[in-house]
């Protein structure tokens, strides 16, 4: 594995970033968002991916679907809202081209022309499966199964039932970083004592119990100091413990970066997402969701506010100093820095794009 930080192309290049994202964003299964998004039928939210933007529909109360939002007449983006709801059609505002939910197309004024069957034309498909509540999205019309990608992770944690959480409170972050050093970031907590006041009073910086990189992901959990239950202000649970967890289970929180662009952080009584969307080489939004049991949220009273605050200030803490690592290597001074032992998470990551990187030279 690398024994120093990437040169400073991979953070500042725009040819490289534009490779990246075709290799990680484009040809890997990504993390789109939530079936709790889109609870009925005509449903949808939109992704963004480099110049590419998704429907994600709610077809039938068992089915989820994606559509490329390009019609099939004359390439007209379709749904502009990014989230809503549709009356059983999708259709184009240009000329009026009007698609069933399954993408096939069911109306198109004007073309009575020899020749012409709307069999032909559905909406341009995109592959969507889902894993516990997860909709991961695929680019490629042949994709591997999600499986392949998630490996392990179903079993590791199914005892999180993440499928019956509800979603709380979601905040958008926009951050003046390449995507990369978020991820490097959320994997080591040496600089917690530093930048995270609040956090390293719950847990203990070195603490961490990093499992061995995988090929899909990274990660590891940590325990609490003290009396601490969880995350939050006040180190005190925002809810009952998760109902299936073990007694191991509710006395850490597990932390996996899992390639390419899901953070997620599965703690004693609630879950926590980060997914991560490019928009430019230094520019990355972070949408940001709290999950919790709806047992606890459906209590008079319930108020999740205090594991929320104690990671939006952690959030901001961690963006600031993301941002000053962006800016310091785009210095001509900046030259590849040592890791020490206990960044070997990083190392495992930027292993990683290195051996995409060769992959896709046919190296």
């Amino acid at each position: 594995m690398p024994r120093h930080t990437l040169p400073a192309r991979y953070y500042t290049d725009e040819s490289l970033f534009q490779d990246e994202l075709e290799r990680f964003y484009c040809n890997s299964w990504i993390c789109a968002g939530r079936t709790a998004a889109i609870p009925n039928a005509g449903d949808y939210f939109l992704r963004d991916v480099g110049v590419e933007s998704i429907i994600v529909v709610r077809e039938s109360s068992a089915s989820v679907r994606a559509y490329f939002n390009v019609c099939r007449h004359r390439g007209t983006r379709i749904c502009t809202a990014n989230e809503g709801r549709l009356s059983g059609r999708i259709q184009c505002p240009y000329h009026g081209w009007t698609y069933g939910l399954n993408g096939q197309l069911i109306g198109a004024p004007h073309m009575d022309v020899p020749g012409f069957a709307h069999g032909d034309y559905p909406l341009h498909a995109v592959a969507a499966e889902v894993w516990d509540g997860h909709i991961f999205l695929h680019l490629e019309k042949s994709p591997p199964p999600l499986s392949d990608q998630l490996a392990d992770l179903p079993v590791k944690f199914a005892n999180w039932q993440m499928g019956g959480l509800r979603l709380h409170k979601r905040i958008v972050y926009e951050v003046k970083a390449n995507w990369k050093l978020l991820i490097q970031n959320y994997n080591e907590c040496l600089h917690c004592p530093l930048l995270h006041p609040a956090l390293n009073q719950l847990t203990e910086y070195l603490g961490a119990d990093n499992e061995p990189p995988a090929d899909t992901y990274i990660g590891g959990s940590m325990g609490f100091r003290g009396s601490a239950e969880t995350m939050s202000l006040c180190g005190k649970r925002v809810g009952e413990f998760l109902p299936a967890l073990t007694d191991a289970e509710c006395k850490k929180v597990c932390y996996h970066a899992i390639y390419p662009n899901l953070l997620l952080s599965l703690h004693p009584d609630y879950m926590m997402l980060h997914t991560l969307w490019p928009k430019a080489v230094d520019h990355t939004q972070v949408i940001c969701e709290w999950h919790f049991h709806p047992a606890d949220m459906d209590k008079p009273g319930f108020d999740g506010s205090d594991a929320v605050q104690f990671w939006d200030q952690t959030n901001l803490e961690d963006w600031r100093v993301v941002e000053l690592s962006q800016a310091g290597i785009q210095s001509r001074a900046y030259t590849p820095g040592p890791y020490s032992p206990r960044e070997s998470l990083l190392q495992a990551f930027d292993q990683f794009v290195l051996d995409r990187e060769r992959e896709g030279k046919g190296v």
